[in-house]
């Protein structure tokens, strides 16, 4: 899936040049002609999750868990301010992008499971991790549980709980990476860099859509994330939703209030995809995932099965990642091939 960050990777090297790690960013009092002096960025207060949080200074030594984390951190800039990150190694091509130099600034501090005893040993001011992205009451790590250690927290918004149980998701998938870049630049005194790469996905993404499929001539896309007996999949919340739609894709599960979760095979039968994507990750590979969609007799009917119309996309750019524009640019022109 290497090709698939290109598009975004010329974009946002032109980007990331004209502001360098290094570029001083005018506060919002400055800027917008404000009383605040020069250096007096702080305090900031930003939302998270629903949460207010006040920031008096920018954290030095935060930790991430997972791959669309630790590059959205990349992508603003912020190796100086890491204490490293958390992540397997089964996660894609990390060297595509145009922060991929990060990887190589950053300690790597764990490929097993983020826990409070790596985060306390790495001396963390701030943890960025999710719900099921790092964050779990059943293993006891919780951003409650680090605040009673003096450890600060911050939510991927993708993963925000939106109080139907331990469903996730309160807005769309790419208003929740702006959410996070634009809340980052103004805790890390980025803004500046944080409003020119979001301009730059903006117009990435409009660009696409300008020449994507529209109305019935869309064909109804299904995310595969892995599952036998039950798929687990994406629903209106997580990222492949908006990957879908904006390539000019029709998703099947757009009426699922939830992030990534399970669903039935019968719903996926009942409403016969034309495309498959699968996620490529973890123990079962690609090929293997693919493999079962098409020997699983009960889909032997579904049109994406039956054309052999299966497509490939990478963990790191289904999740909430600075690599989603790319993946809307990559999914549209295979959508494009296997459709026309």
């Amino acid at each position: 899936m290497q090709n698939s960050v290109r598009p975004a990777a010329l974009v946002l090297a032109a980007a990331l040049a004209l502001t360098g790690c290094g570029a001083e960013v005018e506060s919002p009092g400055d800027r917008k002609g404000g009383s605040r002096a020069a250096g007096s960025h702080y305090p900031v207060t930003v939302e998270n999750c629903g949460e207010r949080k006040t920031y008096d200074k920018a954290p030095q030594r935060v930790v991430t868990n997972d791959v669309g984390i630790t590059e959205i951190m990349f992508a603003l800039g912020l190796e100086d301010h890491m204490a490293g990150y958390v992540m397997p190694d089964d996660k894609g091509d990390l060297t595509g992008v145009p922060w991929k130099d990060g990887y190589e600034k950053t300690e790597w501090l764990s490929k097993e499971t983020i826990n409070k005893e790596l985060v306390l040993d790495a001396r963390a001011d701030l943890v960025f991790a999710g719900w099921n992205y790092g964050f779990n009451e059943g293993e006891g790590f919780t951003p409650a549980e680090l605040r009673r250690v003096g450890i600060d927290s911050y939510l991927l918004s993708e993963s925000c709980r939106n109080g139907q149980g331990k469903a996730r998701g309160v807005m769309a998938p790419l208003d929740a990476l702006y959410t996070d870049l634009r809340n980052l630049g103004r805790i890390f005194d980025v803004e500046d860099r944080a409003d020119r790469l979001i301009a730059s996905f903006r117009q990435e993404v409009a660009d696409v859509r300008a020449k994507a499929a529209k109305g019935a001539d869309r064909p109804r896309v299904f995310l595969y994330d892995d599952g036998r007996d039950k798929p687990f999949t994406s629903g209106v919340y997580a990222g492949p939703h908006d990957i879908i739609t904006k390539a000019g894709g029709d998703h099947i599960m757009k009426d699922l209030k939830d992030s990534w979760t399970t669903v039935g095979w019968e719903t996926v039968i009942d409403r016969d995809p034309e495309v498959i994507v699968i996620n490529n990750y973890g123990d079962t590979s690609s090929d293997q995932k693919r493999k079962f969609l098409k020997s699983y007799k009960p889909l032997a009917d579904v049109s994406a099965v039956r054309n052999d119309r299966i497509v490939v996309l990478d963990y790191v750019d289904l999740v909430e990642s600075p690599r989603n524009p790319a993946a809307i640019s990559s999914l549209a022109a295979e959508l494009r091939d296997l459709t026309s």
